[in-house]
C-alpha cells in the first residue's frame, strides 16, 4: 500500500514537474533578462555620476557587468535548451556569439559609419560637403607635416622596436643565469604608460638657459663637455626623432620577450645541424633563425605598426604637436577639441582606419599561411 501511494505521488510529481517545467523555465527567463537589463542601465548611469566614489563604480562595474552578461548567458541558453534537438543545436552559438555581436555593432560598427558620415559633413556636421575635408587634409601644410611625421614615426620606431627586439632576444639567450634579470630591466619600460615614460622623458630633454643648473640628463651631459644647453624638443626636424626614440624605449622589451620566446622553440637539431655543416653564427641566425621566427616577427611588426599609426599621447604630453611634431592622432584630437570641427576630425579618423585594415588583413593572412 505504501508502495503504491509513493508510486502515485511520484506520478503525481511527475505529471506536475512536465506540466510546469517548460512555462515555468520560460517565464524566469524572459523576467531575469528583463531584470538584468535593468539593472545594466541603473549600472551604466551610476557610472555616468561624477560625484560617485570611484571605488564603488569600479564595483559595481566589475560585479554588474560580468554577473549580467553570465546571467544572460545562463538563461539564454536555458531557453535555447528547450528547443528541439535539431533547431537547438543551429541556434546555440549564436546564444554565445550574439551578444559579442551586438557590442560589436554598437560600440565599432556604428561609431564606424558615423565618423565616415562626419567626415563628409561640415563642421557642425549639419552639412554634405562632399571630399571638401579630405582635400583640405592633403592641402594643409599643417596636416602634411604630420603625415609625414607619421611616415617616420612608421618607418624608425618599426624598424628599431624590431631589429633591436631580434638582437636583444638572441643575445640574453646566451647569458645564462643572468638573462631573466636582463630581461627584466629591458622589458620594465613597457610597464610604465605612455604619459608616464612622456613625463620622465620630458625631464631627460629639460632646458634651462646658460648659467643655470641643468635638470635634464642631456643638456647636463652635453653642457659638461663644453656645449651650451640646448632645447632639444625645438630643434627641427630632429625634435621629432627625441620623441620616436621615448616609443622605441618603451617598445622594445615587448619585442625582445615576444621574439625570445619564439627563438627558444627554435628546434637544438636544427642549430647542431647546421653547425656540422660549418656554418658560422652570423650564418646561422640570418639563415636558420630567423626563418624559423618569421611569423612571429611579423607579428611584432604589424603590431608596432597599429600602435605607431595611433600614437597620440607621447606627441600630446611633449610638444602638443608644436614646433613641426604634429601626428595625425593629434591632429585629430586637436581639429575636434580645440576648433571643434566634427568633419576634418572625422576625415582624420577615417584615415587612420584605412591606414590600419591593409596591416590587420595582412597580418590576418600571415597567421593563415601558419597554420596551414
Amino acid at each position: 500500500m505504501q508502495e503504491t501511494v509513493v508510486s502515485g505521488q511520484t506520478s503525481e510529481t511527475s505529471w506536475w514537474t512536465r506540466l510546469t517545467a517548460g512555462p515555468l523555465r520560460i517565464l524566469v527567463s524572459l523576467i531575469v533578462p528583463v531584470l538584468t537589463f535593468l539593472a545594466l542601465r541603473w549600472s551604466f548611469a551610476y557610472m555616468r555620476d561624477t560625484e560617485a566614489n570611484k571605488l564603488l563604480i569600479g564595483a559595481v562595474a566589475l560585479i554588474v557587468g560580468v554577473g549580467a552578461v553570465w546571467v544572460l548567458f545562463i538563461l539564454t541558453d536555458n531557453v535555447v535548451s528547450l528547443l528541439p534537438e535539431r533547431v537547438r543545436e543551429s541556434v546555440r552559438p549564436f546564444v554565445f556569439v550574439g551578444p559579442a555581436l551586438v557590442v560589436i555593432a554598437l560600440y565599432l560598427i556604428y561609431p564606424m559609419l558615423n565618423t565616415l558620415w562626419l567626415s563628409f559633413g561640415n563642421a557642425n556636421g549639419t552639412e554634405f560637403v562632399g571630399v571638401d575635408n579630405y582635400l583640405y587634409l592633403f592641402t594643409s601644410p599643417a596636416n602634411l607635416i604630420a603625415f609625414r611625421n607619421n611616415v617616420l614615426w612608421l618607418v624608425f620606431v618599426t624598424g628599431f622596436v624590431v631589429s633591436m627586439g631580434l638582437v636583444i632576444a638572441v643575445m640574453v639567450d646566451r647569458i645564462g643565469f643572468w638573462e631573466p634579470i636582463a630581461k627584466s630591466f629591458i622589458f620594465l619600460p613597457m610597464a610604465i604608460s605612455s604619459v608616464g615614460a612622456s613625463i620622465i622623458w620630458k625631464f631627460v630633454y629639460s632646458f634651462q638657459p646658460a648659467g643655470r643648473p641643468q635638470i635634464g640628463l642631456f643638456n647636463a651631459i652635453y653642457t659638461a663637455f663644453g656645449g651650451d644647453p640646448q632645447g632639444w624638443l625645438i630643434i627641427k626636424p630632429w625634435n621629432n626623432f627625441f620623441l620616436i626614440a621615448i616609443m622605441i624605449w618603451m617598445l622594445t622589451g615587448f619585442a625582445m620577450v615576444v621574439i625570445s620566446a619564439a627563438v627558444k622553440g627554435v628546434p637544438s637539431e636544427l642549430l647542431e645541424a647546421a653547425r656540422i655543416d660549418g656554418a658560422t653564427e652570423i650564418q646561422i641566425f640570418f639563415g636558420v633563425i630567423i626563418p624559423y621566427i618569421q611569423g612571429t616577427l611579423l607579428t611584432i611588426t604589424t603590431t608596432v605598426i597599429i600602435m605607431v599609426l595611433k600614437v597620440f599621447d607621447i606627441v600630446y604630453v611633449m610638444t602638443n604637436g608644436q614646433h613641426e611634431t604634429e601626428v595625425l592622432a593629434n591632429a585629430m584630437y586637436r581639429e575636434l577639441f580645440r576648433f571643434r570641427h566634427y568633419g576634418r576630425s572625422g576625415a582624420l579618423a577615417v584615415i587612420l582606419l584605412l591606414a590600419v585594415i591593409p596591416v590587420m588583413i595582412y597580418n590576418v593572412r600571415g597567421f593563415r599561411q601558419q597554420r596551414r
